[in-house]
């Protein structure tokens, strides 16, 4: 299933909470499928960290015939986020103030951020409200923010992996990524591929926790042929990382990662709202909460209070042995459970 990159340019400028004035904001996004005459059939996307609006690219067997992204069915719309790298206003972008790209002088930019540039979106499309609003991971972090912002606009609820507030496991993960950024001699220099070995580094750390031990040992075991001199020189996980490392380095940049995984680690749903339980129980939207057993980084136990406090709202664990990844992989499950949440 292929769609085109569409561009809309708000002319209109954006502070951010970090209080940078962006004099205009560019959004990428994608949809499938065609809006209905009472425009009650769309199904709104969040992506993850480092995805990218093309939901058909990197959620497989969703975007299908049959499937609850069903482009036959439904209006799908994804956006990409602020600050990212593909296409929404991000660090590689020029700065009309200066003519230069930003780089690192990209503001600060927080999840509430990124759903506000996403509000102007759905304005521009004419969508009001939506079937279902959905994401996992920091999709679900903008997803929550978005129903606590605009309590009419989604219908129903789905968050995947993901928590109310990052807790310092999930931080010190990306505090140990950015160090890694940091080290790298180019980082702060204005071009785009500043930080590319630190960026590689970063990408290992952070597949430890989107995998955990178990896919790791599951999937990376070593052959026989490994020990010809009787010393393990070489293990094939070792050309994992570095592959992956690699493979990020040639598809994103390091600021955007900088920038992104500080807006991670900055998201509580109850800042300024009177904390965690009063925001979310001003959630109306039909809510579904599914976490995945085996996820080290947002454990089925960091969803505990969306279950608690969001006023109707449905709860359940899958299994997989790829933690936190599991939101990719385990599709089929993911795919009944929705589908029966949108028949409810």
């Amino acid at each position: 299933m292929e769609s085109d990159t569409q561009l809309f340019l708000s002319n209109e400028s954006f502070v951010t909470e970090s209080g940078v004035e962006l004099p205009s904001v560019t959004i990428a996004y994608h949809t499938y499928g065609k809006l209905n005459e009472d425009r009650s059939n769309v199904i709104w996307v969040c992506h993850a960290l480092t995805a990218n609006s093309e939901v058909a690219d990197w959620w497989p067997h969703t975007v299908e015939k049959g499937r609850f992204l069903d482009p036959d069915r439904y209006f799908i719309v994804c956006a990409n986020i602020l600050g990212s790298h593909y296409g929404t206003t991000g660090p590689l972008s020029v700065n009309s103030l200066t003519g230069e790209p930003y780089y690192n002088d990209f503001p600060i930019v927080s999840v509430r951020d990124m759903v506000k540039i996403h509000q102007r979106l759905a304005r521009h499309l004419g969508i009001d409200h939506v079937a279902l609003l959905i994401g996992s991971s920091l999709g679900g972090f903008q997803c929550m923010e978005w129903a606590v912002m605009e309590p009419d606009f989604a219908k129903r609820l789905v968050l995947i992996a993901t928590t109310p507030v990052s807790r310092p496991w999930a931080a010190a993960f990306n505090e140990s990524q950015r160090m890694c950024i940091e080290a790298d001699s180019t980082f702060g220099q204005r071009r785009p591929d500043a930080a590319m070995a630190g960026l590689a580094a970063a990408r290992s750390i952070a597949l430890l926790s989107y995998r955990g031990g178990r896919a790791y040992d599951l999937t990376q075991a070593d052959t026989a042929e490994r020990r010809p001199d009787g010393y393990p020189l070489k293990r094939r996980v070792h050309s994992y990382q570095r592959h992956q490392g690699d493979k990020l380095c040639n598809r994103f940049n390091a600021y955007s990662y900088y920038r992104l995984s500080q807006a991670v680690d900055a998201h509580d749903i109850g800042w300024n709202r009177g904390g965690i339980e009063k925001a979310l129980s001003t959630i109306t939207a039909k809510t579904m909460v599914i976490a995945i057993k085996g996820d080290i980084l947002f454990p089925p136990a960091d969803h505990r209070e969306l279950v608690e406090f969001i006023p109707d709202c449905r709860y359940h664990e899958i299994e997989s042995d790829f933690g936190h990844d599991g939101f990719l992989i385990e599709y089929e499950t993911l795919d009944r459970l929705i589908k029966a949440h949108m028949n409810q």
